[in-house]
């Protein structure tokens, strides 16, 4: 009798499994012409709309706060702040894990330190300062410097 209950167990155990799979990875996929848009989700996390270009086509926000943003094409602009240009270049798909006040596991961003181009890791905010993390290197810049989505060169 035992040996009939394991085929049931099992078969219960794998439908379990995917329905779980299927829960956790159902998101929300949101046009910018929805009411929605990727810039509000940066607002409703206490960030800046100028950590997005203005030129955001889709997003994906899944449940767990991974966070897919997708551009017409990749994106170049400069941001200025005392008296340095700090230029940024997204890549036509970029996200990374949002929560209150920071985006974590960023891909898709990169900065241009120097002569070389680094990819950021994360954003912070605290205050009045944003707080970005660039590979090893961090700086931080007053919220008002990505208080506009920037425009794409």
């Amino acid at each position: 009798m035992a040996s009939h209950f394991l085929p049931v167990v099992v078969v219960a155990s794998i439908i379990l499994h995917v329905a779980y799979a299927t829960a956790a990875t159902t998101s929300v996929n949101l046009t910018a012409g929805a009411t929605a848009t990727a810039y509000d989700i940066l607002e409703k996390n206490n960030l800046p709309r100028g950590l997005l270009p203005n030129s955001v086509k889709s997003y994906v926000l899944k449940p767990d706060g991974k966070m897919e943003v997708t551009l017409p094409s990749e994106c170049d602009f400069p941001i200025t702040f005392g008296g340095q240009e700090f230029k940024f270049r997204f890549a036509s798909t970029v996200g990374g894990v949002i929560q209150s006040g920071s985006i974590h596991e960023v891909y898709g961003v990169r900065v241009q330190i120097k002569f070389g181009w680094l990819g950021l890791r994360q954003a912070d905010r605290a205050g009045d300062q944003l707080t970005l993390q660039v590979q090893q290197f961090t700086q931080s810049f007053p919220v008002s410097a990505f208080a506009v989505s920037p425009s794409c060169s």
